[in-house]
């Protein structure tokens, strides 16, 4: 599913790295799980999370149902986005509850895959994204069955022992979720994690020095029209044990 700060683009450099001495029946886990770009990539146990409940009820609904999903722009136009985003449900359909659809709207149909950042569409006005969004999510269903999706904080979030834990998370410094994110704590969650058994890897642009960076690679992106293309180096953290000093 389309979604802001996907990484749908390095899933075939990250992915072999943090798999690579996994063991069978391991569990991989995703606490900051976002369009499931990565976790749909992935066989065996798997437990993909966030806290954002519309968005764990739109991927369940790519899970199970994505044939009852609009098929183009025709079946859901810009004004049913509006009409969605301003009266925060969607239009009922199939009986599915309507959570789902609004969840799938606010983020496969919005802008950048940001959440209701703007109802998609290129500069012309003619490229179907709600048609392309329908085929990708038939595509995508096949990946994510078996996943179990979970709506919990990351903190509070039961993982099985000896997981791969891969973290997504908003970056610092990078656009602004709705919540205010404390990246302190998170960091050392991701310590306290590691010291229990867990393999966990967190992708971001900088982490405190005693995370060493296990892969990176320039990647272009852009979310906005007015701000263009961005440039940035994104990079795979891995805990060291060192104390933290500095960030790197």
């Amino acid at each position: 599913m389309k979604y802001m700060g996907s990484k749908a683009r390095i899933a075939k450099h990250i992915l072999p790295i943090i798999l690579e001495n996994r063991e069978d029946g391991q569990w991989y886990v995703e606490p900051f799980v976002g369009g499931a770009n990565l976790i749909d990539k992935v066989d065996g146990n798997r437990i993909g999370s966030d806290i954002n409940f519309y968005l764990i009820q739109a991927l369940e609904l790519i899970k199970s149902y994505p044939t009852i999903l609009p098929r183009d722009n025709t079946e859901f136009t810009e004004y049913d986005y509006k009409l969605c985003k301003t009266e925060k449900r969607a239009y009922d359909k199939g009986g599915v509850p309507s959570d789902a659809l609004y969840g799938y709207v606010g983020f496969q149909l919005s802008y950048g895959g940001k959440w209701f950042g703007g109802w998609r569409r290129d500069k012309t006005g003619k490229r179907d994204y709600v048609a392309e969004g329908y085929r990708n999510s038939l595509k995508q269903s096949i990946g994510l069955q078996g996943v179990k999706f979970i709506t919990s904080s990351y903190f509070n979030l039961y993982i099985p022992e000896n997981s791969i834990i891969y973290c997504d998370p908003p970056y610092e410094g990078a656009t602004k979720y709705k919540d205010k994110f404390d990246h302190v704590s998170f960091w050392h969650w991701c310590r306290n994690k590691s010291k229990q058994g867990h393999a966990v890897f967190i992708s971001e642009y900088n982490a405190p020095n005693d995370f060493e960076c296990v892969w990176q690679k320039e990647i272009v992106s852009s979310l906005t029209k007015k701000t263009g293309a961005k440039k940035g180096i994104e990079k795979l953290f891995k805990y060291r044990g060192k104390s933290p000093i500095q960030r790197v």
